[in-house]
């Protein structure tokens, strides 16, 4: 109960100092993700919609309405794929992408500050141990 109940309890705590960074930019976790998930991608930050819903481990449906509102605040467009008439690709904006690379600082900034009581190998001991529980209930993306 310990282990969980702390678990419990560092999530609530994280995912409050996480939204704070997110809202300061204008953002949800969700919007972050997908953003911060096409910033990572090579030039010209253009993935599939499947891509992306791979990556945020959700539904296609979340993935359409993540896109819906950062098309409409114009973060990102949607265009027919050169490579599967049947698809289309997700691309920043150059708005979205200024805003990714404003807020992906301070969130970095935000995790380090989170994490800052681990020395280095400490936090990597921990992500090790993690991952192995997260492994070991069936999580194939830790």
């Amino acid at each position: 109960m310990a282990v969980i109940g702390r678990l419990a309890r560092l999530h609530q705590l994280i995912g409050i100092e996480l939204r704070h960074t997110f809202s300061t930019h204008g953002l949800d976790a969700a919007s972050f993700d997908v953003l911060a998930t096409l910033r990572r991608s090579a030039p010209p930050h253009r993935l599939t919609p499947s891509e992306l819903m791979r990556s945020a481990m959700v539904t296609s449906g979340a993935i359409t309405q993540r896109l819906n509102r950062l098309e409409d605040r114009g973060l990102v467009t949607r265009a027919p794929s050169q490579s599967d008439g049947r698809s289309y690709d997700v691309a920043l904006t150059n708005e979205g992408r200024a805003l990714i690379d404003k807020a992906l600082p301070d969130h970095v900034a935000t995790e380090s500050r989170l994490l800052a009581a681990l020395t280095e190998p400490e936090r990597g001991e921990l992500a090790d141990r993690l991952r192995h529980l997260l492994e070991s209930l069936g999580d194939k993306a830790s």
